[in-house]
């Protein structure tokens, strides 16, 4: 059994996680953490009280849990330092939250080398948002006109989403830089045509009711292509968590997105 710990617990996100981890044959809820505490973890997946209360404090969880895996969907500002903390302890951290920088990333693989505890972090954990972008960077080949649009719900923080960011790296890696449209075009409106990597533009729609959605729509001579994923509901992402949860005991250092080991 690999034991594992959810830190974020009482979010949406963490509560998805909680009934997952629990769900599942070959791992162990052994922990959880979140800044509210105090409640039984059952109370929290809407099942029999479970004697796993939801403690305030990471380190304690860890201390007192001995787990193998953390999995955390917190905010940015605190993925980074929470994920440093799992390492130092030898507790591998499988992290959902987007919104981390390349500096951040990259410190985080070194300490994951360091400590020879190995780190996953994956801007998608949806099965199907993973062959959105794998089909798109085989669309891409033979029409490279491409812009992406993403819709979240109005809660989420970072705009645009790690999986349009990711979408269009992918993509970059089989397209060469173009500015796209026409090479006068103004904007009335700053911002009116997207942010932009690589000339891909991103538009990011921010709405309530919506929960993760994406566009990327190819433009070619009388056609076009859109390859879109929506996920519907939380527990998309969770068939993908699990995965991780499983598969990051044999990794190294901090590796990225979730194609890497489906």
């Amino acid at each position: 059994m690999i034991k594992v710990i959810v830190n974020g617990a009482c979010g949406k996100m963490g509560r998805a996680v909680l009934k997952a981890v629990s769900d599942d044959k070959e791992l162990e809820l052994v922990g959880a953490s979140d800044i509210k505490g105090g409640m039984d973890v059952g109370d929290l997946i809407g099942s029999k009280k479970t004697g796993i209360i939801v403690n305030e404090n990471l380190q304690s969880v860890i201390d007192t849990a001995y787990p193998d895996v953390m999995v955390d969907f917190t905010k940015p500002d605190a993925v980074f330092s929470n994920a440093c903390l799992a390492l130092k302890n030898h507790v591998s951290p499988v992290i959902g939250t987007t919104g981390l920088s390349d500096e951040a990333k990259d410190k985080l693989n070194q300490l994951a080398l360091a400590q020879n505890t190995p780190a996953f972090i994956a801007a998608n954990f949806a099965i199907g948002a993973v062959l959105m972008m794998m089909f798109a960077k085989e669309a891409a080949k033979y029409l490279p006109n491409v812009e992406i649009i993403e819709l979240h719900h109005d809660q989420k923080l970072d705009a645009p989403s790690g999986t349009a960011i990711t979408t269009a790296e992918i993509i970059s890696e089989v397209r060469r830089p173009m500015k796209q449209g026409h090479p006068d075009e103004k904007e009335k409106l700053p911002g009116a045509r997207g942010a932009e990597i690589n000339g891909i533009p991103i538009h990011s729609v921010r709405l309530p009711g919506y929960v993760a959605h994406q566009e990327v729509i190819f433009g070619g001579l009388g056609q076009t292509l859109t390859i879109r994923h929506d996920s519907i509901d939380r527990t998309s992402f969770m068939p993908g968590v699990v995965l991780a949860c499983k598969k990051i005991s044999g990794l190294k250092g901090l590796v990225r997105n979730l194609d890497k080991i489906m």
